[in-house]
């Protein structure tokens, strides 16, 4: 083992030394390896990006004409002795965890990650290390995720109702990641699916590697009685804006791992929420942890307190916690187009 760890926290982000390679900084630096395309982990202003093939479109679309390699999973890139890998994280569309390796020692860093194979992001794929950098976003155990074919039924069901009473349904999901999730597994023979514009456009960047149901993008030229009875598909930060008051009569939805709180819903004005998550649970972080074999956990962003103080004392493991400037799953605030994950 070396004296200095392969990857250490500084006011850039998470630095291999070693290699002199970031992964997911949150300031401009010269090579950054991203995990995935949302905006706390893939930040504008890098001289060079390496990230998996399938992610590139996603963060030229967001960061417009930048020096980016694409990788394909599990292809090793060497880096001043250094070994590289991208292995599926699950989280959204082409999401990657970071393996690194240097003299027989290996670290993963996850990114954000879940364990459910949600039938649209590659699923996660489990890897053994000795140190593993996680989050834990949702790191407490009153997390604890419905099996997602369940929480469809219920979206549809409640779309279902919905069209009986001649109303238009909003359901809420950020741009990359959620809403193609939920537009998946939307039944179309209930009605048809429109789209606010942002989320149309990052699904057709996303149409050439994956494939979804046909959607409308809602213009000016959209009547309301064209929605009656149909689902859209929105960013959080539509809610409350004039844009969706031509819509009326509506009823809307929040998928968000946070409904499990019954407040949320309430703080955010919204009629119906679905527990509906990007990230494990606790159950899911907590199998995730043991299955790596890894002695030593680094818990990034979440409950990280609370989850790495469980880690030591009650299953024995050398954890502690690092600040990252990546953002929790909040649901409070869609700011800008490049939402947060959720």
């Amino acid at each position: 083992m070396q004296e200095t760890p392969l990857l250490i926290f500084n006011d850039n982000g998470i630095y291999c030394s070693q290699a002199e390679v970031y992964i997911d900084a949150w300031k401009p630096v010269d090579k950054c390896i991203i995990t995935h395309g949302h905006a706390d982990h893939s930040r504008w202003g890098h001289k060079n990006y390496i990230t998996h093939t399938k992610n590139v479109p996603i963060i030229k679309h967001r960061l417009g004409e930048i020096n980016v390699t694409g990788k394909d999973w599990g292809e090793t890139f060497t880096i001043n002795s250094v070994t590289f890998s991208l292995h599926p994280a699950g989280h959204i569309v082409a999401s990657s965890q970071v393996r690194v390796e240097y003299k027989g020692e290996v670290w993963v860093f996850t990114g954000d990650f879940k364990t459910e194979n949600d039938g649209i992001a590659e699923p996660f794929e489990l890897v053994k290390c000795n140190t593993f950098i996680t989050e834990c976003t949702f790191g407490l155990p009153a997390f604890k995720w419905t099996p997602q074919a369940e929480v469809f039924t219920d979206i549809n069901n409640w779309w279902a109702t919905n069209k009986t009473e001649n109303k238009t349904s909003i359901i809420f999901g950020y741009s990359l990641g959620k809403a193609q999730r939920i537009l998946k597994h939307l039944d179309t023979s209930i009605g048809k699916i429109y789209t606010h514009g942002a989320i149309e456009n990052m699904t057709n960047v996303l149409r050439e590697n994956y494939n979804f149901h046909e959607t409308t993008r809602i213009t000016r030229d959209t009547t309301k009685k064209e929605l009656l009875g149909n689902i859209v598909i929105a960013p959080p930060s539509a809610h409350g804006g004039t844009w969706i008051r031509k819509m009326v009569p509506y009823v809307t939805a929040n998928a968000s791992g946070w409904m499990t709180f019954r407040g949320a819903r309430r703080r955010r004005a919204i009629d119906k929420g679905f527990v509906l998550s990007d990230h494990a649970d606790w159950d899911g972080l907590l199998k995730t942890v043991k299955e790596t074999g890894a002695e030593k956990v680094i818990a990034t962003h979440g409950y990280t307190e609370i989850f790495s103080k469980y880690l030591r004392e009650e299953m024995g493991l050398d954890a502690r916690t690092e600040k990252t400037q990546y953002e929790e799953e909040s649901g409070e605030s869609a700011k800008k187009e490049g939402e947060v994950a959720e």
